[in-house]
């Protein structure tokens, strides 16, 4: 039986056990990572002695800094992009212009605005304003760090496609930084995340991989296309498309998407931009699966 959506979908491992299958043969397109990203497996294991010590994210936040051309003192490392968002929400509070990410708050504050959106894939114009911007997907969309506003929460572990790591941050005034730190548990950030950082970004080309998820998302949108769908356009690492019932049509086949009901948007799914085999996966599935209704 193919188990019910994820809240926030990255639930292949859920499917491969009810499959019978190992994790890693399912196509989780239902997290949107880096299709192009080296494997951060290689790096990590380099640094597994730091499991054996409490970690100090001094070195990662730096070289985080440096990579993205900010002050140290305005980036608080977190564990993952979820507890960013919680940290700061918990700090100024916020609401959204639905449909957005399900994590931010929907209370009193400052508008929270995800860039690129989440989960139309499209960015913000230069003159739109919010209070707090979510950049997970910002570098892939646009080959630069960040858009540079005032407030941003990001996600680098979608960046580098390593989201069992868990590394995100906040980027925000000193004074800011400093609060939602006093917030955070000690010690929130893993020693092998904060050990392999640096390493990691130093793997980073921001411009070749914008450039090359542009061209497998162009390739995405045509194999879609092909299947009588009409994606919505997008500048970030998924598009959104109407096509009922196309996650329960492609999870038998071992190939999962991301079901939008959760943002208010039935019918809808959200797919990942995977690499040349997992289109060519993809494209398999829809043609030995029933055939998609058009989007209308």
């Amino acid at each position: 039986m193919i188990p019910a959506p994820a809240a926030h979908g990255g639930d292949g491992a859920r499917l491969a056990a009810a499959l019978g299958l190992d994790p890693g043969a399912v196509l989780d397109l239902s997290a949107s990572l880096n299709p192009v990203a080296p494997d951060a497996g290689e790096v990590v294991a380099k640094h597994l002695d730091a499991v054996g010590r409490y970690p100090d994210p001094a070195g990662a936040t730096a070289a985080l800094a440096l990579a993205m051309g900010v002050d140290a003192d305005r980036l608080l490392l977190t564990n993952g992009g979820a507890e960013a968002i919680a940290l700061l929400a918990a700090e100024v509070g916020g609401h959204v212009d639905e449909p957005d990410f399900g994590l931010y708050p929907r209370g009193r504050g400052p508008r929270w605005r995800s860039n690129p959106h989440n989960p139309t894939g499209r960015l913000a114009g230069a003159g739109e304003e919010a209070g707090v911007w979510d950049e997970a997907f910002y570098p892939l969309a646009t080959g630069r760090w960040t858009r540079g506003d005032t407030i941003v929460v990001g996600s680098l572990t979608k960046l580098l496609a390593c989201p069992g790591l868990r590394i995100g941050y906040v980027l925000a005034p000193p004074p800011l930084v400093a609060r939602v730190r006093a917030r955070q548990p000690a010690w929130s950030v893993n020693g092998l995340a904060v050990a392999a950082l640096p390493d990691l970004l130093g793997t980073v080309d921001l411009e070749a991989w914008a450039t090359e998820v542009a061209a497998l998302r162009a390739e995405l949108v045509r194999v879609l296309q092909g299947a009588g769908m009409q994606p919505e356009p997008s500048d970030a690492n998924y598009v959104l498309v109407h096509s009922p019932g196309l996650r329960a049509r492609l999870a038998p086949y071992g190939v999962l998407v991301r079901d939008c009901a959760g943002f208010g948007l039935p019918g809808h799914a959200r797919i990942a931009v995977p690499d040349a085999a997992g289109l060519a996966r993809l494209q398999e599935a829809l043609l030995v699966g029933e055939a998609p209704c058009a989007a209308r």
